[in-house]
């Protein structure tokens, strides 16, 4: 059954409570991972049609400003809010991300993850379904093709945070 999109957060905290995974103190990467294959699985309301992008799936790593350059791996969904007047014809969507953030410490093994070629998987708006399935198996196999991710896998992250923020 669908929900609506501003739910979002609070299904996906859902989710990951009911595998044992509390979102503030994420312990296991592999569990928020299962967590969020399927998190992308549940139809909201309220967002832009596949047509238009309004869903898309992404992983992300790296060392940020805005993270204290701490070593990080987020998965994230990205939504087309359908909201506004859409006769203005300088009408957008409102962009919105519903974000699993996981910090390390920093470690040998990952020290170099700037230096991955990628920093992202891109945004991929695969539809629900066998589709996504798909999509999230590749995600996955690119991110464990990597050393420094794949290292960052089996760690414990030293911090967690589910949110979800306009991302305009």
């Amino acid at each position: 059954m669908p929900i609506p999109w501003r739910s979002s957060a609070d299904a996906f905290a859902g989710i990951l409570q009911r595998r044992g995974v509390e979102p503030e103190a994420v312990v296991n990467v592999e569990a928020a991972w299962e967590a969020f294959e399927e998190f992308v699985q549940v139809s909201l309301t309220g967002i832009e049609g596949p047509e238009n992008d309004g869903d898309c799936i992404i992983a992300q790593w790296g060392k940020w400003d805005w993270n204290e350059e701490q070593p990080t791996l987020s998965f994230g969904r990205l939504l087309a809010v359908s909201e506004g007047d859409r006769r203005d014809p300088d009408w957008q969507p409102a962009y919105w991300l519903v974000e699993l953030e996981l910090r390390f410490a920093d470690d040998p093994a990952w020290s170099d993850i700037d230096s991955v070629g990628l920093q992202d998987t891109g945004f991929d708006a695969a539809e629900i379904g066998a589709p996504r399935t798909a999509v999230l198996a590749d995600i996955h196999r690119l991110m464990h093709s990597y050393p420094q991710l794949a290292a960052m896998w089996r760690a414990q992250p030293v911090r967690s945070r589910l949110a979800l923020e306009r991302n305009d």
